[in-house]
């Protein structure tokens, strides 16, 4: 189905998103009167400003998209850099992490979303720009493309990491595998990659386990004391009550949804943030597990008309861009939903187009955007060969 320029499957998906972002925002912010913020006008804005941004990047073309994509990556760092030093009176940290611009009459402001957007941009135009220089690929061209993926991300990836904000890093990390994963590089040198994480995660598990006073002493010595606090609250929630009180609470409201749920604003488990981060959780407290089981099918849904848009993309520039979204949006809702079932440690992660937040919804509409941008790449040609002007061979 298409409509001009923008995917029907997609804005089906997206209107239904609202409607149920809206409705239980009003739900989790109303029934206990935690708020005095109009929540509900605020996200319908920012569905109006984001679907207008959506359609905005759509009617780009790839050279366009390749032309903002350096100067977008920089103007974010510019911003990131100038939060380390921003005075509290308009960047005022919020549990300890300082992550946002305080701006007057529209709310907060967070640089680090949209570097989600500018990481897709500069990492798969690198990538297919050191192809197209290295014609002939060698382990050592490989290695050196590491590298350069390496400059362009760590620096603005330790600043997000320093705000501290491990959950953005996460979901980074997650666009990044995946788009190495598909970069081309040598069987060899992803057989290392993915050895290297596994070891350590082995190694993490086998000292939690045996060593618990090295685990607590060396690695979570390390980090921020909210962070420390999140990370107890997951492995020992009975013990560090306090730390653990939104994931308990979240266990509590999805577990007492039963099937068929409580029925609209019954919600009575109050959860701090439950209209941002634990969303989820009252969706299946008021729906069951017929709600929260249909949210999860609208994301597969979503999930699924990105990956056979990126399928049919004739060129390896959009497909990294492809992949990158799918990745990182992928990640995003399995670590969301994990985190308010216990599953998976606290991080500020929100639920992708559900969730109340300015900068996390415009950006991730801004990913979609590069969506339709690709679909529209391969649309837009009445003749075409089957692959395109970036498009390689790989022999591994």
């Amino acid at each position: 189905m298409k409509f001009g320029k923008i995917d029907a499957n997609i804005v089906g998906l997206i209107l239904l998103f609202a409607i149920i972002s809206c409705l239980f925002i009003y739900s989790s912010s109303s029934v206990f009167n935690q708020y005095s913020g109009a929540f509900i006008w605020k996200q319908l804005i920012f569905y109006l400003i984001g679907i207008a941004l959506m359609y905005l990047i759509s009617r780009m073309d790839l050279s366009q998209l390749k032309k903002i994509a350096w100067p977008f990556y920089w103007v974010v760092i510019f911003l990131l850099v100038v939060l380390i030093f921003a005075p509290e009176s308009i960047a005022r940290p919020i549990n300890e992490a300082k992550c946002w611009y305080q701006i007057p009459f529209i709310g907060t402001f967070q640089p680090s979303e949209f570097l989600k957007f500018a990481l897709i941009l500069v990492v798969s135009l690198s990538i297919t720009e050191h192809h197209r220089k290295w014609q002939s690929q060698t382990i050592g061209s490989d290695l050196w493309l590491l590298l350069k993926i390496a400059g362009i991300t760590l620096p603005p990836m330790l600043i997000v990491y320093k705000q501290p904000d491990t959950g953005m890093i996460m979901l980074y990390a997650a666009l990044l595998i995946a788009m190495i994963l598909f970069s081309g590089i040598h069987k060899s040198i992803l057989f290392i990659l993915t050895i290297i994480p596994s070891v350590m995660v082995t190694a993490l598990i086998i000292i939690y386990i045996n060593y618990q006073r090295f685990f607590n002493n060396q690695i979570l010595g390390k980090l921020s004391s909210h962070q420390i606090s999140r990370i107890n609250g997951w492995l020992k929630p009975f013990e560090y009550g306090d730390s653990s009180f939104q994931t308990r609470k979240g266990i509590l409201a999805i577990g007492s949804g039963l099937k068929t749920g409580k029925g609209y604003l019954g919600n009575d488990v109050y959860i701090p943030e439950k209209h941002t981060d634990f969303i989820f959780a009252a969706i299946a407290e008021e729906m069951g597990f017929v709600g929260g089981a249909a949210i999860v099918i609208l994301f597969f849904l979503l999930i699924y008309r990105i990956v056979m848009i990126t399928i049919h993309a004739d060129q390896h520039l959009t497909t990294l861009m492809g992949v990158g979204i799918i990745g990182l949006l992928a990640f995003q809702i399995f670590q969301n939903i994990g985190m308010t079932m216990g599953l998976l440690p606290v991080t500020g992660v929100t639920l992708p187009f559900l969730s109340y937040g300015g900068s996390s919804l415009l950006s991730n509409f801004m990913l979609l955007g590069i969506v339709l941008v690709i679909k529209n790449s391969y649309d837009g040609y009445m003749f075409k060969t089957r692959y395109g002007e970036d498009s390689y061979e790989f022999k591994n």
